[in-house]
C-alpha cells in the first residue's frame, strides 16, 4: 500500500483583528446545547437506536468534548478505538488518520452531510488545524461504508455535524492563553425559538509552537439554522469555514526558515426534510465546497516557488425512507456530484469529474431483538467508470437487551486521483486505465450495556483485504494496480461510570497491517494503541480529569535517509480542571504532555513538549 509523504502547504498574512477577537485552536467555549436522544445516523443514513446497529459506531457528543476541554478535531479522534492519527509536527501541522489500518486517503470525512475529501481533495490540513466547535458532535462508523457513502469509505466514515440549536437562547465567550505564545478564544450562541433554531460558533487564535518558523494562526466559523415551515416540511442550512496559516519548517533535518502554507475551506449546505406520509419521509441536501491551498517557498537567488491547489465541489444528495412494510424500513436515493481540481504542483492537474450514484438499503427486524440490514450501491464516474458495492449487518440483543452480538460485511473502493490518471511531467505520466482500489471487510463483536445506563463495554474483531492498490511502477514513471494488503485486529472500548462518580472512557486497539505484495508491515500503523480519560465532578463547581495515550510497535521512514525504521514508542499524559466560580463564570486550566515526553509521531517532526494553559468562560 503506497504511503504518500505529507503534502506541501502555504501562507498568507493572518488577519490580526480576527485572531484577536475570535482567537481558537485548543479551547472549547460553550456549554453545549441540550443533548437529544442517543440516535445515530452514520451507520444507516437514518436515525437509529445504538442497540439496533450491527456495525461499530463511536460517538463523541458536544458534552463529552466540552468536559474534556478538547477542541481540535485530531484531539477528539484520539479517543476512538482503531483510529490512530499522526501529526507531522505541532499545532496546525497536517494529520493523517489510519482508521482500522486503512491508508490515510481511504477514510471518508463527512462534514454536515457533505463529502469533505476525495482523492483530489485531502483532509490532512483540515484535520490538523480545525476546531470542533461548541455545536458539533462526532460519529465514527468503522469498516467499509461505500454502500452508503461511495468512494474513500474503506476504513470507515468520520461524520462531523453541527447540531440543531435547542432550549432557551444562550451565549458564551471564552479566552485562553498559555505555553508556546498561545492566545485563543471563542464566541458561541444557540437556542430554539418556536419554529426557528440557531447554533453558531466562532473560534480562532495564534500559537508560536516550539520551532522557528512554526507559528499557526487559525479561524473557524460554524453556523446552523433550522426552520419548521409546516407540519410536514422543515428546512435549514449550514456554513462552515476554516482558515489556517502555518509556518512550515519541514523536518528537523531541513528546518526551512521561511516556508509557509495556507488553507481556506468553505462548506455550505441547504437541506430539507419532508414528511410525505405517516410512514414515508424524504431528506435532501444541496451543498458546495470551495477549498484553496497554497504552499509558498522562498528560495535564495531564485523566484519564490508557489504550489496552488483549488478544489470546488457541488453535491446534490437525496434519500427517501419508507417504513410502511411490516418489519422493514427501506431507504433509497441518489447522489450527483461535480468537482473541479486545479493543482499547479507536480502533475499539473486541471481536470473535472462528474459522478452519479444510486443506493438502496433495507433495515429488517425479522424477530424481536433481531436487526438486519442489506444494501447495494452503484457509483458511475465519467473518468474511470463504475464501482458497485454491497453491505450487510446483523445485531441480536440478548439477556433483556443488555448484551448485543453483532457482525457486518461490506465492500468498498477508493477512486484513482487525477494525478494517478492524468498527471504529467518530464519523467512521469498518469495511467488512464487504472481501476479503483478495492476492499472487502468484515467484523464481529459484542457490546455489553451496563445497568442504569452506566455505560457500554465493547469488543470487536475485524479483517479487511485490499486489492488493486495503486502504486508506482518499478521505474516510477507511472501508476498501476499492483499491490495487495491486509489489516486485521481487535478493538476494545469502555465508556462507563466507575464507583465514586468517576467517568471513564478508554480504548485499546491491536492491529496487524501488512503489505502482502512486499511482505512488509504498513507504515505508521502501531500494533498497540491505547487511550483513556478519567473525569470526576467534586461538587461545588469543581471538576477535574486526566488522560493518557500511547502507541507502540510501528514502522516509519527516516526523514533524512528515507530508510524504513522502527518508530519510537511514546506515552503522553494530560491533566485538566474547571471551577464554576459563579453561575456565569467558569475558570479552566489544563496541562498537556504532562511528563514532557520527547517524541515524534512522524519521524523528523517533533511533537510539542510540556504546555500549561489557563482560561475563562463567561455565559450571558
Amino acid at each position: 500500500m503506497k504511503h504518500l509523504p505529507p503534502p506541501a502547504r502555504v501562507a498568507r498574512p493572518a488577519l490580526p483583528l480576527l485572531a484577536a477577537l475570535v482567537a481558537c485552536g485548543l479551547i472549547r467555549a460553550q456549554t453545549p446545547p441540550t443533548q437529544l436522544a442517543p440516535f445515530l445516523t452514520s451507520a444507516t443514513r437514518t436515525p437509529a437506536e445504538t442497540q439496533t446497529i450491527g456495525s461499530l459506531v463511536d460517538v463523541i457528543s458536544a458534552a463529552d468534548l466540552a468536559r474534556q476541554q478538547a477542541t481540535s478535531l485530531s484531539q477528539a479522534l484520539g479517543a476512538i478505538a482503531g483510529a490512530p492519527h499522526f501529526s507531522s509536527g505541532a499545532s496546525g501541522a497536517i494529520n493523517s488518520l489510519f482508521l482500522r489500518g486503512a491508508n490515510s486517503n481511504q477514510t471518508l470525512f463527512l462534514v454536515d452531510g457533505l463529502r469533505l475529501n476525495d482523492p483530489n481533495t485531502d483532509y490532512n490540513v483540515f484535520l490538523g488545524g480545525s476546531c470542533v466547535s461548541a455545536c458539533d458532535s462526532l460519529e465514527v462508523a468503522h469498516g467499509p461504508q461505500s454502500t452508503l457513502y461511495g468512494g474513500e469509505a474503506v476504513g470507515g466514515v468520520v461524520s462531523l455535524r453541527a447540531q440543531r440549536g435547542a432550549g432557551t437562547g444562550s451565549a458564551t465567550a471564552a479566552f485562553e492563553a498559555g505555553s508556546f505564545g498561545t492566545v485563543q478564544g471563542a464566541l458561541s450562541a444557540q437556542g430554539d425559538q418556536g419554529a426557528t433554531a440557531y447554533n453558531f460558533s466562532a473560534q480562532g487564535g495564534h500559537t508560536d509552537n516550539q520551532r522557528a518558523n512554526n507559528s499557526f494562526d487559525s479561524a473557524n466559523v460554524t453556523l446552523r439554522l433550522d426552520r419548521k415551515l409546516t407540519d410536514h416540511v422543515a428546512a435549514g442550512g449550514t456554513v462552515r469555514w476554516f482558515h489556517g496559516i502555518y509556518g512550515d519548517p519541514g523536518d528537523r533535518f531541513t528546518n526551512d526558515p521561511d516556508n509557509q502554507t495556507r488553507e481556506e475551506n468553505l462548506l455550505v449546505t441547504a437541506f430539507t426534510d419532508l414528511k410525505l406520509a405517516d410512514d414515508w419521509n424524504a431528506h435532501a441536501v444541496l451543498g458546495g465546497q470551495d477549498r484553496r491551498f497554497v504552499a509558498e517557498s522562498p528560495r535564495a537567488g531564485r523566484a519564490t516557488a508557489f504550489t496552488v491547489v483549488k478544489n470546488r465541489r457541488a453535491v446534490l444528495d437525496t434519500q427517501t425512507t419508507y417504513s410502511g412494510l411490516d418489519r422493514h424500513r427501506i431507504t433509497a436515493g441518489f447522489t450527483a456530484e461535480a468537482n473541479h481540481t486545479r493543482n499547479t504542483g507536480f502533475g499539473d492537474i486541471d481536470k473535472k469529474q462528474d459522478l452519479l450514484a444510486v443506493f438502496a438499503e433495507d433495515e429488517i427486524s425479522p424477530a424481536e431483538n433481531v436487526f438486519l440490514t442489506a444494501g447495494l450501491r452503484d457509483d458511475d464516474f465519467d473518468t474511470f467508470g463504475r464501482a458497485t458495492t454491497g453491505r450487510a449487518t446483523a445485531a441480536w440483543l440478548l439477556a433483556h437487551r443488555t448484551l448485543k452480538l453483532r457482525a457486518s460485511y461490506g465492500t468498498a473502493f477508493r477512486s484513482p486521483s487525477f494525478l494517478d490518471l492524468y498527471g504529467k511531467s518530464a519523467f512521469y505520466h498518469g495511467n488512464p486505465n487504472l481501476n479503483p482500489e478495492r476492499a472487502r471487510g468484515w467484523d464481529a463483536g459484542v457490546d455489553y450495556y451496563l445497568a442504569n445506563r452506566r455505560g457500554t463495554l465493547s469488543a470487536t474483531w475485524f479483517n479487511t483485504d485490499f486489492t488493486d492498490l495503486i502504486a508506482s511502477t518499478p521505474d516510477f514513471s507511472s501508476e498501476a494496480n499492483i499491490q495487495r494488503a491486509r489489516t486485521r485486529g481487535a478493538e476494545l472500548s469502555a465508556q462507563t461510570m466507575l464507583p465514586g462518580a468517576v467517568t471513564l472512557r478508554a480504548s485499546y486497539t491491536y492491529l496487524e497491517a501488512d503489505n502482502l505484495t512486499s511482505g512488509t508491515r504498513l507504515l505508521r500503523r502501531p500494533r498497540h494503541s491505547f487511550s483513556a480519560d478519567l473525569w470526576h465532578d467534586f461538587g461545588r463547581g469543581v471538576s477535574a480529569g486526566a488522560g493518557v495515550a500511547f502507541a507502540a510497535h510501528r514502522r516509519d521512514v527516516n526523514a533524512q535517509t528515507f530508510a524504513t525504521i522502527d518508530g519510537e514508542d511514546y506515552t503522553v499524559a494530560r491533566l485538566y480542571a474547571a471551577w464554576q466560580a459563579t453561575p456565569r463564570l467558569t475558570l479552566k486550566a489544563r496541562l498537556e504532555n504532562l511528563l514532557d515526553e520527547k517524541y515524534e509521531e512522524v519521524n523528523g517532526y517533533p511533537a510539542l513538549g510540556f504546555g500549561a494553559f489557563g482560561g475563562a468562560e463567561w455565559k450571558f
